[in-house]
């Protein structure tokens, strides 16, 4: 199987991670102009279950180090298999938040809110469960990553004060909730794997491919409930039934699966980054994909048109500080 050699390339893995992680909330608003967000999370799932098959036959079996596939899954414990497969569960409630959170209040206030409150918690969460790289660099920048999440919030109450704000303070409520849940996926995931060593890997543990795969079932399977709830209990407009998923266009339904592979190669570049990087800083450069998924919001979607100018100083301020507290997290694990 593929595997990283060095910290650098680690990198790199993280910001492709990051750009995908900032740029699949763009499919969903493609798809919103016809089509509600709960019809395409069903697509998104599969897109992400699609690319997680994909990777597995491909980078997870080719070459001659670490074990391949189908061989790592195999020989894989039940206390490894359950611990992705969970982390999955937790992925998959959050990220339904964040998408009815993008329904709601737009890629520019959710991502933010919701995934700058993940990046902060979930740095820490793996830190702790798996200890690499300088603790008060890791910490500093998530320091300013949380001052820039305030400045983010600041932003949009000012761009909507006076207007919408029942709906605007629902927006940022769901954000929160999606950012604390979304904080501990990444750990159960990860403690599938063994961190240390990907070519020759503990007995029992997963290989990053497997631990996608596994992770990808966990989505799929819960998807069944908590997309179900969101259809019968929507947190905007009426209650939709499961028969209008099939009367959409091909074309609609692939923006959805196109979505989800691209949050997967995010979710696979990460894992097999994490090795070199350690868990907490690959966790915490892919969600920098904050960043990305503003300025799509603000430059391409125009969610901050109108706006006073307040609000542009305090976004501009939230880059700032977005930028140094990811270099911080990048220098960390030099």
């Amino acid at each position: 199987m593929f595997i990283v050699q060095n910290y650098s390339l680690a990198v790199l893995f993280c910001v492709v991670t990051m750009l995908c992680w900032g740029s699949w909330g763009n499919t969903q608003k493609m798809a919103s102009k016809t089509w509600r967000y709960e019809y395409f999370y069903w697509d998104y799932v599969l897109g992400i279950v699609l690319f997680s098959l994909i990777s597995a036959f491909t980078l997870g079996s080719f070459g001659v180090e670490g074990r391949s596939f189908i061989v790592d899954l195999l020989q894989a414990n039940l206390s490894s298999i359950g611990s992705a497969f969970i982390g999955g569960i937790v992925f998959n409630a959050a990220n339904i938040l964040l998408a009815a959170a993008i329904a709601i209040c737009g890629l520019s206030v959710a991502f933010p809110v919701g995934i700058g409150l993940a990046l902060v918690l979930g740095v820490l969460v793996n830190y702790f469960g798996a200890a690499k790289g300088e603790p008060l660099l890791i910490f500093s920048g998530v320091v300013l990553i949380t001052i820039a999440i305030i400045l983010n919030g600041l932003a949009y109450k000012k761009a909507n004060s006076g207007q919408k704000d029942t709906v605007s303070g629902k927006g940022i409520a769901i954000s929160i909730a999606a950012g604390i849940i979304m904080a501990f996926f990444y750990r159960f995931v990860a403690a599938s794997m063994d961190l240390e060593n990907f070519a020759s890997p503990a007995a029992g543990k997963l290989t990053p491919y497997t631990a996608v795969f596994i992770f990808s079932l966990g989505v799929f399977t819960s998807n069944f409930i908590f997309n179900t709830l969101a259809m019968k209990k929507p947190v905007q407009g009426k209650p939709i039934s499961i028969s209008g998923y099939f009367e959409g266009r091909i074309s609609t339904h692939l923006v959805g699966v196109l979505g989800g592979v691209i949050w997967c190669i995010g979710q696979s570049f990460s894992m097999i980054a994490s090795e070199k990087a350690g868990a907490a800083i690959s966790y915490g450069l892919g969600q920098g994909a904050t960043l990305v998924s503003v300025l799509w919001g603000i430059f391409i979607w125009k969610e901050f048109k109108g706006a006073p100018k307040v609000s542009n100083y305090l976004n501009a301020g939230m880059f700032i500080l977005f930028i140094v507290g990811l270099g911080f997290l990048i220098y960390a694990g030099a």
